[in-house]
C-alpha cells in the first residue's frame, strides 16, 4: 500500500517561513488527491490545503494567501510553502492521500496517512 513520509518541519519565530515535503511511494492510481492536515492536542485534524492529480489547489480559510502547495508528479512528492507563520500555525502536520478525482479536506475520507511533522511557531 501508499506510503507517505513528511519533513521539514521544525521550530521559527512568527513571521517566518518553513516548507514541508511528503513523499509517497509505492503509488498505484492515477487520479488522486494529496492533503496536508494538521492537529493539535485536543482538537480535531483540521484539512489546510490540498492538490489533485491535475494540479487543482484547494485552501482553508486559516492558511488562504500565507500557505502553497505544490507537487512534483515525477518525484511523487508533495510540498507545502508555508509563510507568514503564526503562533496559532503551531501543530503537528500531517500529508494524506486518497484515491479518485475530487479533493475534500475532511479527516475520514483519507485512507494513508504519514506519521507527521512538528511545526513550532514562537512569538
Amino acid at each position: 500500500q501508499v506510503q507517505l513520509v513528511e519533513s521539514g518541519g521544525g521550530s521559527v519565530q512568527s513571521g517566518g517561513s518553513l516548507t514541508l515535503s511528503c513523499v509517497a511511494s509505492k503509488f498505484t492510481h492515477n487520479t488522486y488527491c494529496l492533503s496536508w492536515f494538521r492537529q493539535v492536542p485536543g482538537k480535531e485534524r483540521e484539512g489546510i490545503v490540498a492538490i489533485d492529480n491535475a494540479g487543482t489547489t484547494t485552501y482553508a480559510d486559516s492558511v488562504k494567501g500565507r500557505f502553497t502547495i505544490s507537487q512534483d508528479t515525477a518525484k511523487k512528492t508533495m510540498y507545502l510553502q508555508m509563510n507568514l507563520l503564526k503562533p496559532e500555525d503551531t501543530a503537528l502536520y500531517y500529508c494524506a492521500i486518497r484515491w479518485g478525482d475530487w479533493c475534500s479536506l475532511v479527516a475520514h475520507e483519507y485512507s494513508y496517512w504519514g506519521q507527521g511533522t512538528q511545526v513550532t511557531v514562537s512569538s
